[in-house]
């Protein structure tokens, strides 16, 4: 019997304790405490209304796209590249060349019996590879 008077006693202090709050009471506003950035205005960057009947520059041909992805369209050159260009002899070197490789009246430069045996080697997992040098 004591034990059930101190339950129905601290059951009603606990729920007394909920009595006197509301649940409407005034909390902060989320959006008035955080203050908003004011709207800027971009700058021009000189744009310019398209002309009536002008190509549109993104409407560009699928072989322009697939030329400018395989050989990187018309970017300049750096100072380091351009050198080492001029130094292979870049400005030598036929337009086309990649067309006459397989050409049967190609030179060729003879790299010896090694690279033609490695050349000519079946492919394998190298288990039982063997080398030898002379």
């Amino acid at each position: 019997m004591r034990k059930s008077v101190i339950l129905v006693a601290g059951a009603a202090s606990i729920l007394s304790g909920c009595a006197g709050k509301s649940l409407d009471r005034a909390r902060p506003d989320e959006f008035a405490v955080a203050r908003q950035a004011p709207l800027v205005i971009p700058p021009d960057y000189a744009l310019v209304p398209p002309q009536p009947g002008a190509a549109r520059p993104q409407d560009v041909s699928t072989q322009a796209q697939t030329l400018d992805a395989l050989f990187g369209g018309t970017a300049p050159r750096s100072a380091a590249e351009s050198a080492v260009v001029e130094e292979a002899g870049g400005d030598t070197a036929e337009n086309g060349i990649r067309s006459s490789v397989g050409d049967p009246q190609t030179n060729v430069v003879n790299k010896g019996t090694t690279t033609r045996d490695i050349v000519a080697a079946p492919a394998a997992d190298g288990a039982d590879a063997k080398a030898t040098a002379q």
